[in-house]
């Protein structure tokens, strides 16, 4: 009699346990999908209409219900950093609020790393906000910076070999440390950059996105440095016939333009 109660006891226990799994997974689901419309709200705002500040609002609105939420997490690092490079900086208090956007952006990317180690985008977006915190401070004051920048390329590239983006910020990183002498650079640990990997990845960078323009204009003016100015050229001509896919690309064309006037003849 004894054993026939235990088992009905337990019968009764992975019943009521089996229904709370139902009632929770119902549950779950209406915020998943809620989290779902609400990234694809910020996608819309981020990549279609450019309004970066309804695209973080989304984001954060989708962080709130799933706080480790990847997707969310390094897509909000973006929108920042799209938001910050558009904010006034004249005055002093306006430079703190722009530095202080990136390094939000940075705090959401080291959350996309935490909530997804194997994840390229997150050291990809960590490799774009400590880049712009070090061009705000100064490049040469922020070696740190710099370097942890390379590294997070070089990780996001090893995770995803079809990230243009860290292939475009590796380029991006080797032309404006290149800028030193590497006599200079070299005592620093900044001796690996150079024009040459700066193109190879600009190049590389281009081949996975043929249609982005701000990557070209970079990849020509590294061009130009090498005096390499029909290839320059052949990047600078296209961004003429390219789609609009960057809120950046009307200014985008117009240095093209004017960069291809400065080489004529060339």
């Amino acid at each position: 009699m004894k054993t026939t109660v235990q088992f009905v006891r337990i019968m009764v226990l992975l019943t009521l346990c089996s229904f709370l799994t139902v009632i929770s997974l119902w549950a779950a689901a209406p915020d998943s999908s809620r989290v779902d419309k609400l990234i694809a709200q910020g996608n819309d705002c981020s990549e279609k209409t450019f309004e970066n500040q309804k695209a973080i609002q989304a984001y954060e609105a989708a962080l709130a219900i799933e706080p480790n939420n990847y997707e969310a997490l390094w897509r909000v690092s973006r929108a920042l950093v799209d938001f910050g490079e558009h904010l006034p900086a004249s005055t002093d208090q306006e430079k703190t609020n722009q530095l202080q956007t990136y390094e939000k952006s940075l705090e959401y990317a080291n959350k996309a790393i935490a909530a997804n180690a194997n994840g390229a985008m997150g050291y990809t977006r960590r490799a774009i906000a400590n880049g712009r915190i070090a061009l705000f401070k100064g490049v040469w004051e922020s070696l740190d910076l710099v370097k942890q920048t390379k590294a997070d390329c070089e990780k996001a590239i090893a995770l995803d070999p079809n990230d243009a983006t860290a292939y475009y910020v590796f380029g991006r990183t080797h032309m404006k440390v290149s800028e030193k002498p590497r006599i200079v650079r070299w005592p620093l640990g900044l001796g690996w950059a150079n024009l040459d990997e700066s193109v190879k990845n600009y190049e590389k960078a281009i081949a996975l996105r043929p249609d982005f323009s701000m990557y070209r204009l970079d990849c020509a003016r590294a061009y130009v440095e090498l005096d390499e100015y029909g290839k320059a050229r052949e990047h600078l001509t296209a961004i003429a016939t390219l789609p609009t896919k960057d809120e950046d690309d009307g200014q985008f064309r117009k240095e093209a333009q004017d960069l291809l006037e400065k080489i004529k003849g060339k």
